[in-house]
């Protein structure tokens, strides 16, 4: 229905945000001026957008008959890893469990001071829902704003389409990439939280689950603590007086651009050949990771080189690493940078000799 003279429209044109009120469909003309205008506001606060995945980011959900044996302590009522899991663990629904990551209250009452938040999922509405009323009770932080799967304009991928705010302000916490093709410049990548072992089996990780392990993640310098460090940054970028009371022009994904590039600013890596060949490294995933986090990539070894990221102590690169006393570290340094936002001691990713298996 149109807005301004009531008429029913019988087309499809324009953008549905169903998530706000059952059947709302908004021309882009209309979308335009509301977010210009929401903006405004928004920015009137000081405040800017963020955008918030729920599995795997912000909590880890499992069906209870996939429990594994080392995991019915979970169920036990008595059971003294019970305590630590008091206000963490839910049921949802009868069949599901749900497990919040640690930090998220802190995170979410400290990210709204700075942020209007919305949660967007692919998963259905009704576990939406049922997460948002388990992260949010009081209805503080997301009112109508959760997204799900059948809100989003694209098959298998995430838009900002559907969001009633301007790309330039969007700040998006994800552990997928691949869902936000269109909008990679507005992602933080999150490590993925797995407290239950269904979760780590899902995305074939081999280590143990913290379900296994009867621990959890770290709750002052987990996940959440350390991005939450980056979105303070980038609104105090955003909103620097020195820079004045005019907003216009600024842009979010510059600021991050910027915070990114200091993590390895100064490393010069060399990528070993033995699982990125000289022809292919510059189309390895791992060297434009690099060159976001400020280092400078490199095909072969010299002076300036810093670091040589390998998985093989015996190759010649690795051998030149050792004897020059370069740092020798494994492809993980770089993605533990990535997630953590700063640079990580060599010392904990350092390639080591393969043991020697007795027969």
């Amino acid at each position: 229905m149109c807005i301004k003279c009531g008429e029913k429209m019988e087309n499809q044109s324009g953008v549905a945000f169903g998530y706000i009120h059952k059947d709302l469909r908004l021309a882009n003309d209309e979308i335009a001026r509301l977010r210009e205008r929401d903006l405004k506001n928004l920015l009137r606060h000081k405040k800017l957008y963020l955008v918030l995945d729920l599995d795997h980011t912000l909590l880890n959900t499992t069906h209870v008959k996939t429990l594994t044996i080392k995991e019915r302590y979970i169920k036990n009522l008595n059971d003294p890893m019970q305590d630590a899991l008091r206000g963490s663990l839910f049921k949802p629904f009868t069949h599901m469990l749900t497990k919040l990551r640690p930090f998220v209250h802190t995170f979410l009452k400290e990210a709204s001071n700075l942020f209007d938040m919305y949660i967007y999922t692919m998963g259905e509405r009704a576990y939406a829902l049922k997460m948002a009323d388990l992260l949010d009770p009081d209805m503080v932080y997301f009112n109508s704003k959760v997204i799900a799967k059948n809100d989003c304009t694209q098959r298998h991928q995430k838009g900002l389409d559907v969001l009633a705010g301007q790309e330039s302000a969007v700040l998006i916490l994800d552990d997928t990439e691949q869902v936000w093709k269109k909008h990679t410049e507005n992602l933080i990548l999150m490590e993925r939280y797995h407290f239950f072992a269904s979760s780590r089996k899902q995305f074939a990780c081999k280590s143990k689950s913290f379900s296994h392990k009867r621990s959890d993640e770290s709750d002052v310098d987990g996940a959440l603590a350390n991005v939450l460090k980056v979105l303070k940054r980038v609104h105090s970028m955003f909103f620097d007086p020195e820079l004045g009371d005019d907003f216009a022009g600024r842009d979010t994904r510059q600021m991050l651009r910027a915070v990114r590039s200091e993590i390895l600013k100064g490393c010069i890596v060399v990528f070993d050949g033995e699982f990125v060949t000289n022809d292919q490294a510059e189309i390895h995933e791992l060297w434009p990771l690099a060159e976001r986090l400020g280092a400078t990539s490199l095909t072969e070894v010299g002076p300036s080189v810093t670091h040589v990221i390998s998985t093989n102590v015996g190759t010649e690169k690795s051998r030149w690493a050792i004897r020059e006393q370069k740092f020798l570290v494994k492809p993980k340094w770089l993605k533990a940078a990535s997630f953590r936002w700063q640079r990580q001691p060599e010392k904990k990713f350092r390639v080591k000799k393969a043991k020697m298996k007795l027969k």
